[in-house]
């Protein structure tokens, strides 16, 4: 595609008993989202009428069974559902079986449409790890049903804030667990993976600053040994292969200095570590971008709100910002 195209943007909807349909809906009723790209719902028509309610949306829905049918037209909410479903019995706020299933549903379809090259990019709402368990689901979350099933040989999960971009060498694991797992091996391949999707985004000579583990970088062993037998011989090997490795990097300053522009992207070695930096800038603008996929894919950073949904108080800017940041990424990769 050429560089002024808009990337055909798929949205799944989530959860259906989750904040998901009213986010999504929200975020299609804002104008913004099609000067940026081609946007339509993946999700079941009954449960999103539910949800225009809720936001006040009155727009047409236009059903269709491919991107090719889509108008793509603001005031009209193009629809692609992928089965008829009991919607009458779908509970707000209340973990199910079925949906479970039809959230699992959504995603499926959005990568065998991403497959097939029919989508450029991908922005999903929550889906609750429960129901998806209870609907057959053995893998934990988003990211590894779309790294196993586009057979991909890694799923890089960056959080983008304002001008922050952090990766993470860990995330869903025990703290204790996270520190062994931050070993040699896999920072190093952690920083040769950012460097290769960065450099794909026309990103050049990218700056990459790994985050140290032990207060003050363990001031040379006095308070740890991970970075003298870990992250500097990464850091050490990544530079050897002319990648701009930088750091180990005391944590309680590299974000504030990523912040300021020094670097291009900051390893974190756990999930709190890169979490916390990144909400406490800005919560509700922090949402994630998984690289090593076929097509672009963004999730917003925060669950299903169970306790929330259906009320109407649900927080929409980090849903539209995640479908406004993954296209701004795929429009970075065609320059």
């Amino acid at each position: 595609m050429s560089v002024d195209k808009k990337p055909v943007v798929a949205v799944t909807i989530g959860d259906p008993a989750g904040i998901g349909p009213e986010i999504t809906v929200a975020t299609l009723m804002d104008k913004s989202v099609y000067d940026e790209c081609k946007p339509f719902l993946i999700g079941s028509v009954p449960i999103i009428q539910r949800a225009m309610k809720i936001q006040g949306c009155d727009f047409p829905i236009n059903k269709i069974t491919h991107p090719d049918q889509a108008k793509f037209s603001w005031g009209t909410l193009d629809v692609l559902e992928t089965g008829d479903y009991d919607c009458d019995n779908i509970v707000w706020g209340k973990v199910q079986q079925l949906a479970g299933k039809m959230s699992l549903d959504y995603v499926m379809k959005s990568i065998e449409l991403g497959m097939a090259g029919a989508i450029d990019v991908v922005s999903t709402a929550p889906i609750h790890k429960e129901a998806i368990k209870l609907a057959g689901c053995k893998l934990p979350g988003h990211t590894e049903i779309y790294q196993v099933e586009t057979r991909s040989d890694y799923g890089l999960t960056m959080f983008h804030v304002h001008n922050l971009r952090v990766f993470f060498v860990s995330r869903h694991m025990a703290l204790k667990d996270a520190c062994d797992y931050a070993n040699k091996e896999r920072v190093l391949a952690c920083v040769q993976q950012i460097h290769h999707e960065f450099s794909a985004l026309n990103i050049q000579n990218p700056r990459i600053a790994v985050a140290a583990l032990n207060p003050h970088g363990s001031d040379n062993g006095l308070f740890g040994h991970e970075e003298a037998d870990n992250l500097i011989p990464a850091v050490k090997a990544a530079q050897a292969e002319g990648i701009n490795a930088i750091g180990p990097v005391p944590a309680d300053s590299v974000f504030h200095l990523g912040k300021l522009g020094k670097y291009d992207a900051i390893l974190s070695l756990y999930h709190d570590q890169g979490h916390i930096a990144c909400k406490t800038l800005d919560f509700e603008r922090s949402i994630t971008i998984t690289f090593g996929l076929p097509f672009m894919r963004s999730s917003v950073d925060h669950g299903t709100a169970f306790d929330i949904a259906g009320t109407g108080k649900a927080g929409t800017v980090s849903m539209l910002e995640s479908t406004l940041v993954a296209a701004r990424y795929w429009k970075m990769k065609q320059q």
